[in-house]
């Protein structure tokens, strides 16, 4: 086979073009649209963070989306096939192995986070919330993540969780789950958003998140932005790669990946709508990070009416956003074992299983019985954080803008975006996916290294 020439396989494959946008939806749909995109957006600016938000979802998400949704689909092949296929004999292949270790580090982690959430819907099927103080729900989330036996339990059970849809293959599997679960998730969260809306001062939270102030946008604003457009749509991990081979050349990928892009931003925005009108309405300063969703909301479905079951939604809602992204981070792996081993799908899942449990327990149990094992001063459910998140994406994402925009070139990139001239498209718009492609998302990469690595 040439360089850059399509290979036909007959691979599994998605079986409708909602299904590929549900399941790339929700590869992008995470734990962080519910707890730190609206953090970001009243922090800063409001609406005005938003507006640059979207610009750099535009501007750089947007066309790495679109450069690994052409490796994928021109290659026919995982994340480090695809590089093989379409430069065989090159060390562009490193790029996919740098892409299926950084799944590898960010399940490790994501899955005990997910088990969190297990622990948590069970604790809210029990009326736990029902009463209580903030600082109790402190103390009660402090000694859950360090316990040995409990979150390893969690943890297991949401990463067989995982392995048991993903065991069922891309049509049959992935796609079924997402068709039924993304809509699932997303009426879940508009009806706690309208909940929300509802409460007392919850205008408060709206004017935090969408009330534009300029006066808070900063050089550290756009950075902000910046990363979470890039983070966001899981750019430089190899999940679109991955997706974008099942895809058919009748579909076309613009149109999917512009559609991923504003369904990922709608759901943030739906989440902020859910969570921040509640927080300000009970009088609570916002916080980053899991003690949102894990300490501070708890103690809010405890003084609201029927805020039991509102607790049940949401921890629902909660955990089916991790498993909609987790499927994603391991199809990767799966793929590169079977790609690369020639094994089957259940022998595939099965070792990923395996190594992603071990790997699990230690970030885990770094929160408790291990925390005072460290790494470069961090313990290792950190470190798989900051490795995979701040060095592996990045590199990653350079890595394939650089293959699509230099090494496939215009030709290529044309006939991808084209469906081999069965759709057309504006010169105009060639050139300009090209320019943002070979310039702008390179140096927008090269700018959250540099000041994540400083």
């Amino acid at each position: 086979m040439k360089s850059g020439e399509p290979s036909h396989t007959g691979r599994d494959a998605f079986g409708s073009s909602f299904g590929v946008l549900v399941a790339l939806a929700g590869s992008a749909v995470g734990l962080g649209n519910l707890w730190r995109f609206p953090y970001l957006v009243g922090e800063n600016g409001g609406a005005a963070f938003i507006l640059i938000y979207l610009g750099f979802v535009f501007l750089v998400g947007l066309p790495i989306l679109l450069s690994e949704f052409i490796i994928g689909r021109r290659s026919q092949a995982a994340a480090r096939g695809a590089f093989k296929v379409l430069a065989p004999g090159s060390r562009w292949s490193i790029a996919g192995v740098l892409a299926v270790l950084c799944c590898t580090l960010i399940l490790s982690f994501y899955s005990v986070v997910g088990g969190w959430g297990i622990e948590y819907l069970l604790k809210a099927l029990r009326f736990d919330f029902t009463s209580g103080k903030d600082a109790a729900f402190s103390t009660l989330f402090t000694s859950f993540t360090a316990s040995s036996w409990k979150p390893l339990l969690c943890h297991t059970v949401f990463l067989a969780a995982t392995a048991l849809i993903v065991v069922f293959g891309v049509k049959n599997g992935i796609e079924k789950f997402s068709k039924v679960m993304m809509p699932v998730l997303f009426v879940i969260m508009l009806g706690i958003a309208v909940r929300s809306l509802t409460l007392p001062d919850a205008g408060a939270g709206i004017d935090y998140l969408f009330r534009p102030d300029w006066s808070k946008v900063s050089a550290d604003t756009f950075l902000a932005a910046l990363g979470q457009a890039f983070f966001s749509l899981s750019l430089g991990s190899g999940m679109v790669i991955t997706y974008g081979s099942y895809v058919s050349r009748k579909e076309n990928i613009v149109a999917l990946s512009a559609k991923t892009a504003v369904a990922d931003t709608l759901f943030a925005l739906i989440a902020g709508c859910a969570i921040m009108p509640a927080v300000f309405a009970f009088g609570i300063s916002p916080g980053e990070g899991p003690g949102l969703v894990f300490i501070t909301l708890p103690y809010i479905f405890g003084q609201l009416p029927l805020g039991g079951f509102i607790a049940i939604l949401f921890f629902l809602a909660l955990l089916l956003a991790a498993l909609t992204s987790s499927i994603s981070v391991m199809e990767v792996i799966v793929a590169f074992c079977i790609e690369e081993f020639k094994l089957r799908r259940r022998a595939a899942v099965a070792l990923c299983f395996a190594v992603l449990w071990v790997l699990g327990c230690l970030c885990s149990l770094s929160m408790g019985l291990l925390g005072d094992w460290k790494v470069f001063g961090k313990t290792i459910f950190d470190l798989f954080d900051f490795v995979s998140a701040n060095v592996l994406m990045l590199v990653g994402g350079l890595l394939v803008v650089l293959f699509a925009g230099w090494k496939l070139g215009r030709k290529v990139v044309h006939d991808e975006l084209t469906n081999s001239g069965a759709l057309r498209i504006p010169e105009w718009f060639l050139d300009t996916l090209l320019f943002l492609i070979r310039y702008l998302a390179p140096a927008a990469i090269a700018v959250i290294a540099i000041f994540q690595w400083i």
